[in-house]
């Protein structure tokens, strides 16, 4: 017997309760998919540009971001479930980007986008 909790989703919460509402025909139903542990095609051949996906992560770092900066990390992951049907949690998102910032450091070195980024601050 699982112990997982069956809650409601965010469409049952967030359903419309008014009947003139109720009469317009649901939008199309989106399949959302959870992201493979392993790209299609990798980032690089060298495996510190691949992200390690969805496996447990022995290793563990504390950030700090503003509420603004948290925001948009949410409104990033929102938006590639909402219209590219991935679903991925904030920590995925973050070491995606971080591979994807790595590998270019490792590629453009001086001329990176990090780098650049780095010296405008």
């Amino acid at each position: 017997m699982s112990r997982r909790v069956n809650l409601p989703t965010a469409d049952d919460l967030f359903r419309p309760t008014d009947s003139s509402a109720m009469a317009e025909p649901a939008p199309r139903e989106r399949r959302v998919r959870a992201v493979p542990a392993q790209p299609a095609e990798p980032v690089a051949d060298d495996p510190r540009h691949r992200p390690s996906g969805r496996v447990r992560h022995d290793e563990k770092i504390t950030i700090y971001v503003t509420a603004d900066e948290l925001v948009d990390i949410e409104h990033a992951r929102l938006e590639l479930r909402r219209h590219h049907g991935l679903a991925v949690d904030r920590g995925r998102l973050v070491r995606e980007a971080v591979a994807l910032v790595l590998a270019d450091l490792d590629e453009r070195g001086h001329d990176s986008m990090l780098v650049q980024r780095l010296f405008e601050s």
